[in-house]
């Protein structure tokens, strides 16, 4: 489907995501990782301008890794590369890898290692630093500024209309996600419900956001809360995915009615927020006449919908804190584990269909809360996640992935599987030492998940 095609029916964006169906022998993996760039000194957030700013940071890069830039009106606003993978920045410059799509996890793992040095070797000029976390564990809101980008503006205006906490979605959280292909309408949806159901689990594994603005936040996973409280229209658990008929259909009807932001036309942005794409496609939109709908302006659309899971002609997980080196190569390796290989899914089918929707919003908020202390429905989180994570090895093992040494993908699960035999996340261990070693100053916790 070309994307200046015009969009006049339901039956296209229904076509839109089985076209976007891929052969088993053709599945990719693509993983997204964004970090908190900080001042060195001060552990302050960096703006866009200025000498050691984001956009400075952007030229260093594109000078020196090949990469194209990106530009927004007369800013630089990221990078892209030949093979599609590309450099972003999140609303509160926060540095994302949108990463290629790749066949197995050590190309993944190989890639990130490149990126994360070449960042690295740029940020050490400008005395500047990297950390993964899932929520800004020292800064308030007002000490970030938000960085150039059209769609920011609306959104930041939009926000404070829905929740208490969207501005602070968009200035202080990161997050590690991957992206998964599916065969068919049905292999979709298996995939869909398992990893949504599951998601809490692997939300558990991955907390690492215990403080607000240097003080315990009371959250393992201060950033899932935050997710809570943005704007319940277009994020969470999405019902429809838990009915008997859930598909493609269904999928196309949620996001209809998930409210816009914007539509871009002529390199502006259009805010339209509130107005939903049902609008657009009935001549409705608020604020602007004469525009008709594209597939772009659906790809636009899609991306706005901030479900745990998300379905844009490829399953994305999204419910993970931003994390450490070994983190970001682990989040891609239990997802791909778990739905890649056929007796793996099956066997993680069989789990998810134990536990309902119910269960699942509530355990969303109780894993933010205690991490794998949490329950799910009649599961003890952390006995879950022994066997989700088996189930995934096994699966991986199955795929039989071999680097140039011949070691499978398993190893890529080692951190979570040390985590859950000592019963203890990234942000229990960051609580601990700041009840001790650290002597109650947030600040170490920088210098404790620096990406070095």
């Amino acid at each position: 489907m070309k994307k200046d095609e015009i969009i006049d029916k339901k039956s296209q964006l229904i076509e839109y995501f089985r076209n976007k169906e891929t052969p088993k022998k053709d599945w990719m993996i693509g993983t997204e990782h964004e970090k908190f760039i900080f001042n060195l000194k001060s552990y302050d957030p960096v703006s866009y301008h200025g000498e050691s700013g984001i956009e400075k940071l952007l030229l260093i890069l594109k000078e020196n890794s090949g990469w194209k830039p990106i530009y927004e009106k007369s800013n630089i606003i990221g990078l892209i590369a030949d093979d599609k993978s590309s450099i972003s920045l999140e609303p509160g410059g926060q540095f994302e890898l949108s990463g290629a799509a790749l066949k197995n996890l050590h190309m993944t793992c190989q890639e990130t290692g490149i990126h994360l040095k070449e960042l690295r070797n740029a940020l050490s000029k400008l005395n500047l630093g990297m950390a993964g976390f899932g929520f800004h564990p020292l800064s308030s809101r007002n000490d970030f500024k938000f960085m150039p980008k059209g769609r920011y503006e609306i959104m930041k205006r939009w926000m404070p209309k829905v929740g208490s906490m969207g501005l602070d979605m968009m200035l202080r959280t990161c997050t590690i996600q991957v992206n998964l292909d599916y065969s068919s309408e049905l292999d979709m949806v298996r995939k869909f419900k398992t990893a949504i159901t599951l998601q809490p689990v692997v939300t558990a594994l991955f907390a690492n956001s215990p403080f607000y603005e240097g003080k315990p936040s009371n959250f393992l996973s201060f950033r899932t809360e935050v997710w809570r409280h943005t704007d319940k229209a277009r994020c969470g658990i999405p019902s429809c995915v838990f009915e008997d008929n859930f598909g493609y259909e269904q999928w196309v009807d949620y996001l209809l009615d998930v409210p816009m932001y914007f539509i871009y036309r002529n390199e502006r942005y259009y805010d339209v927020a509130g107005s939903s794409f049902n609008d657009f496609m009935n001549g409705k939109l608020k604020n602007v006449e004469g525009f008709r709908p594209t597939i772009k302006d659906w790809e636009d659309h899609m991306s706005v919908a901030f479900t745990d899971v998300r379905l844009k002609g490829y399953l994305e997980m999204r419910g993970a804190d931003g994390g450490p080196w070994d983190r970001i190569c682990a989040l891609p390796a239990i997802w791909a584990g778990l739905l890649y290989d056929e007796t793996a899914l099956k066997a993680s089918e069989e789990i998810a269909n134990k536990i309902n929707y119910e269960e699942v919003i509530e355990s969303t908020y109780l894993a933010a809360k205690v991490g794998m202390q949490a329950k799910i429905g009649k599961f003890k989180i952390n006995e879950l996640a022994s066997e989700i994570l088996h189930i995934s090895k096994s699966g991986l093992h199955n795929r039989n992935e071999l680097n140039s040494s011949d070691e499978n993908e398993t190893g890529y699960l080692s951190p979570l599987f040390s985590m859950v035999e000592e019963k203890r996340t990234l942000a229990d261990e960051m609580l601990e030492s700041f009840h001790s070693s650290w002597n109650k100053r947030v600040e170490l916790a920088f210098k404790n998940q620096m990406i070095n």
